[in-house]
């Protein structure tokens, strides 16, 4: 009998000699010898619990100090925390769908678009998105590595020291991988008691107060049996639902009851899982989703601080990540942090060892891993190459397989005795865990278990075809192997072997020749496929695999002869664009890259600094650069030797605080001919600094286009004064912009000078009306260049067309291309238009489209169509002809060759 069982009996006792003796109700003593019971057993759990949770194990690799064992406050770093949930369907691989996002992300929050949760403030109804009368429930999802068994334990712990969650008399906490290892049904009073014996028979009295009561489950995807969710949507019911808990059932449907609320209604459930087994939460009563994110901004600096005793070495392992692109990526995720620390540290720590071998790349990265553990723990086992081939074979079943957690069995399979994990090599490999009923295997992350399973294939004597294996795994859509391919083919490098070699003996060369030609004939297949999304993310994965072998020659090979590069539409991470750098720098026939629509930002937009200026077409629109990544442009365009003719930055979130910077770029390059600046927010300031570069001789732009910048008629002093003397622009697009007639007016004048050389100039949407006609009439009349003009949509009505007949009568208007779409015409000035064009010698495309010309128009449209020898395209779309009227003026095609009415 328990002690907590001998209490109870004497309460028991106690109540029949007071019934017998003093015949009154004794309710009021018994409760105050349950609440005294209750908080002792409370004061014990929570005593157990600071003692479970007050410190954090460390692997160190070192031969005197295997583990560090450091106080949970003292080196827990906070961790961001957001209220949204992304994509729970998403596909998670940490360094691939799920980093791909990170960045977007983190930019949101420090934005403050995105709502910081607190560890204590999960259950808070603010940050609810359904409520619940009957209990709370919260869900955290975190790729791998990213803190959330961590964040569990500091949360334990802080409820345990009394500094959060006061509300909650208990807590328990599970976790997924220990719960595997029930087999048979069992009641949630033997569930918790098998962790928490000490509870007794306590637990019925705390089944009373559930809403005292917290519930944390922890690794969701780690769980081997299915969790079924009833869908209100639907009307379904799971096929089990445990309403009390003495009733022994499965512990999948304790954990779903517990949820959904059905068991121990009030009490309050939090769940955490990796992305990829969210979407068994979908239908759950859940009141509160959020995600890890992970470290950002200075939270990654402090953890290498927290990390290093010696701040110096700190800073200098943070400062050598923070300059590699790739690595400090890597950063927000404190596994990664924890690897790079370990890996990094010694190079900054031993005089043996020299800075400029520092690994750059991640396959290098996790080869010093593996070398530091051989170098300390090697001569413990006979054979660390056959240990490591036995280890890296189980590894490459579980990555097959979407294995993770490993058991006594599956190291008998790949004739790995358990007994051998009293060595520190074989510790240092693999993590054992006995804290469930049965001893479980982990590699201390994923990306350790993918870089071992890649190792082990260059270590078998017995390889076969190397490019058969890496084709079956690249063609798995789930990208399960990305990760272990880039290993492969990094470990492919004498650059990340060469240390491995030294304990392990010489890799296969066969091996080494095989994954080299596999990556030449993916690159050779891929350069020519990037019509489609799966196309493009296929050649850039194969980037990253030559980026991984650092191969310079094989860059050169397989990418020298390509002129365009084209990733639009593709989300573009900073390792992204650095791999891109990368591979762009050994190539030199490279003269188009295409990048729109990336999301890059300026982040990854600095990662290609290095090779901007080589490229002759350079598209860059839509990628949120801001001002700062225009800057990092300005000053590619000031390189004597840049290359760059064609300049795509539309939609990039620019204001005119970059201008200054664009504007002394444009002024002294030579090359630069086309520049789109559209859909940004350059605004008057920002043009009129755009229009000093204009005036330099030095300037060549022959294409300008500024559609949708909020300019006013105060820009268009400076650019008219600027349009006089340019001698090389030649097309210009203001459309969508409020320019009115007095900014029209202004920009006449320009066109009535004779060194006016626009040939092409787009005014759609300019808020013209007819009272801006009359300028804009008289210039035309004597402009030499003008040849393409575009007034569509702006109010110009009848009167304003008519004044602009005038113009196109004149035998000196070399109009072309005329569009006068959506501008209000109606029947009546119809004789004026057609009139002036019967006569016109020069206009080959007329737009009349979205106008209200009716029927009674026909007549003169006809004689124009027939009478403009010169006319070749004509549209009159959207007006309100019947169907009569169409069919007559669609006939008159059929009148001479390359003639063309759309009606």
């Amino acid at each position: 009998m328990t002690e907590t069982d001998s209490v109870l009996a004497h309460i028991t006792a106690l109540k029949v000699i007071l019934r017998s003796y003093f015949y009154f109700n004794t309710t009021n003593i018994e409760n105050h010898f349950l609440s005294v019971l209750i908080e002792d057993v409370q004061q014990k759990h929570k005593e157990a619990l600071r003692v479970q949770t007050e410190t954090l194990r460390v692997n160190t690799i070192l031969i005197k100090e295997k583990v560090k064992i450091f106080q949970l406050v003292t080196l827990y770093t906070e961790l961001t925390v957001i209220s949204t949930v992304r994509d729970r369907t998403l596909v998670e691989h940490e360094l691939l769908a799920r980093g791909r996002d990170h960045e977007e992300w983190r930019e949101k929050h420090l934005r403050r678009e995105l709502e910081k949760i607190r560890t204590d403030q999960l259950f808070q109804s603010s940050f609810s998105q359904r409520k619940s009368k009957s209990g709370s429930s919260a869900a955290v999802s975190g790729v791998a590595g990213i803190g959330k068994t961590t964040m569990v334990q500091k949360i334990i712990y802080d409820w345990a020291t009394g500094k959060i969650y006061p509300h909650f008399q208990f807590v328990f906490s599970f976790k997924f991988r220990d719960l595997n290892a029930i087999n048979c049904r069992i009641n949630l009073r033997n569930l918790i008691l098998d962790l928490y014996s000490y509870f007794g028979n306590i637990l019925g009295e705390l089944w009373k107060n559930p809403e005292g009561l917290l519930f944390i489950f922890d690794g969701l995807d780690e769980f081997k049996d299915s969790i079924d969710f009833a869908d209100n949507r639907k009307n379904t019911e799971p096929q089990y639902m445990c309403t009390d808990p003495e009733d022994e059932c499965k512990v999948s449907d304790i954990v779903s009851s517990l949820i959904q609320h059905k068991l121990l209604p009030g009490c309050s459930v939090r769940v955490t899982s990796r992305p990829t087994a969210l979407h068994l939460l979908e239908k759950a009563e859940i009141s509160v989703w959020a995600e890890i994110l992970g470290f950002v901004g200075e939270e990654r600096k402090e953890y290498f601080n927290k990390y290093f005793e010696d701040q110096a070495v700190a800073a200098a392992v943070f400062k050598h990540v923070e300059e590699n692109e790739i690595l400090y990526t890597m950063c927000y995720n404190p596994s990664y942090c924890w690897i790079l620390c370990l890996s990094l540290g010694p190079f900054f720590t031993q005089r043996d060892r020299k800075q400029q071998r520092v690994p750059r790349t991640i396959t290098q990265l996790y080869s010093y891993y593996i070398y530091n553990i051989l170098k300390n723990h090697g001569r413990e086992i006979e054979s660390p190459r056959d240990v490591l081939l036995k280890i890296g074979e189980m590894a490459f079943t579980g990555v097959s397989e979407k294995k993770i957690v490993f058991r006594n069995g599956d190291l008998i399979k790949y004739n790995l005795q358990p007994s051998q994990f009293l060595s520190g090599f074989m510790m240092e490999l693999l993590e054992r865990d006995d804290s469930a009923q049965n001893v479980v295997y982990t590699f201390p992350h994923l990306t350790i278990q993918e870089f071992v399973a890649a190792l082990a294939q260059f270590l078998t004597p017995d390889r076969g075809d190397i490019r058969k294996l890496l084709s079956e795994a690249h063609s798995k859509e789930d990208e399960r192997f990305e990760i272990f391919l880039r290993f492969v083919v990094g470990l492919s490098s004498s650059q990340s072997a060469r240390p491995l070699e030294e304990f392990l003996g010489p890799f296969l060369h066969q091996t080494i020749c095989g994954v080299i030609d596999w990556v030449k004939e993916k690159v050779e297949g891929e350069i020519g496929n990037t019509g489609s999304e799966t196309g493009k993310r296929d050649l850039l994965n194969t980037f990253h695999y030559l980026f991984e072998s650092q191969n310079k020659t094989l860059a050169r090979v397989t990418v020298g002869s390509v002129e365009t590069l084209t990733f639009s539409g593709l989300r573009l991470t900073p390792i992204d664009c650095a791999v891109l750098s990368h591979v762009i720098a050994h190539c030199d026939t490279i003269k188009h890259l295409n990048l729109q629509h990336g999301s890059i930002r300026c982040e990854g937009l600095q990662r290609l600094r290095p090779v901007l200026h080589k490229f002759q077409v350079l598209r860059l629109g839509c990628n949120k650069l801001g001002d700062s990544g225009v800057k990092l442009l300005s000053a590619a365009l000031r390189n004597p030797v840049c290359k760059i003719q064609k300049l795509w930055l539309w939609g990039n979130d620019l204001t005119d605080s970059c201008t200054k910077d664009l504007s002394s770029a444009l002024s002294a390059n030579p090359s630069l001919s086309i520049l789109d600046l559209s859909n940004n927010k350059l605004v008057d300031s920002g043009v009129k600094l755009l229009s000093a570069a204009l005036r330099s001789p030095d300037c060549k732009i022959q294409e300008l286009q500024l559609r949708d910048n909020d300019l006013t008629d105060s820009c268009t002093v400076d650019l008219s004064s600027a349009l006089s003397t340019n001698r090389s622009l030649t097309v210009l697009n203001l459309r969508n912009n409020k320019l009115g007639d007095s900014g029209v007016k202004l920009l006449s004048e320009a066109l009535r000078n004779p060194d006016f050389k626009i040939q092409k100039l787009h005014m759609w949407d300019v808020c013209l009306t007819d009272s801006g006609a009359e300028d804009l009439s008289s210039a035309l009349s004597t402009n030499r260049s003008l040849t393409v003009l575009n007034l569509g949509g702006n109010k110009l009505g009848d009167s304003g067309v008519k004044l602009l007949s005038a113009a196109l009568r004149n035998p000196d208007c070399k109009i072309q291309e005329l569009c006068l779409a959506d501008v209000g015409l109606i029947d009546s000035c119809i004789e004026d238009l057609a009139s002036a064009l019967r006569t016109n010698r020069s206009l080959t495309d007329l737009s009349l489209g979205s106008n209200f010309f009716t029927d009674r128009s026909v007549p003169a449209l006809r004689s124009v169509i027939l009478t403009c020898r010169s006319l070749e395209w004509i549209w009159l779309w959207g007006n309100k002809f019947s169907s009569n009227a169409k069919n007559q003026l669609k006939s008159l095609q059929d009148t001479r060759p390359r003639l063309s009415v759309e009606v």
